[in-house]
C-alpha cells in the first residue's frame, strides 16, 4: 500500500507501528498537520445531515461541508 502510494508520487503520513522492524519515514511536522484534518472530519460526522448523506447532489452536500466548515472555523 505505501508503495503504491510513492509511485503516484504522493508521500504516505503514516507512522509505523511500535513494534515494526523497519521504521518508515514520517515528518512530525506533517503529521501533525494530518491530524487536524482527521479531527476536522471527527467533528463534521456530528451534524446528521453530513454523517449519513442526505442531500441527493453533490453541490448540496459540499454546500453543507461547506457551511459546517465555516462555523467551525468561526467557532460556533
Amino acid at each position: 500500500m505505501r508503495f503504491d502510494l510513492t509511485d503516484e508520487g504522493a508521500m504516505p503520513i503514516i507512522p509505523s507501528r511500535s513494534n515494526a522492524s523497519k521504521k518508515a519515514y514520517c515528518p512530525k511536522r506533517i503529521y501533525r498537520r494530518r491530524h487536524k484534518i482527521e479531527n476536522f472530519f471527527c467533528r463534521i460526522k456530528d451534524w446528521r445531515r453530513i454523517a449519513t448523506r442526505y442531500d441527493k447532489l453533490a453541490r448540496n452536500f459540499l454546500a453543507a461541508n461547506n457551511l459546517v466548515a465555516a462555523l467551525y472555523w468561526i467557532k460556533l
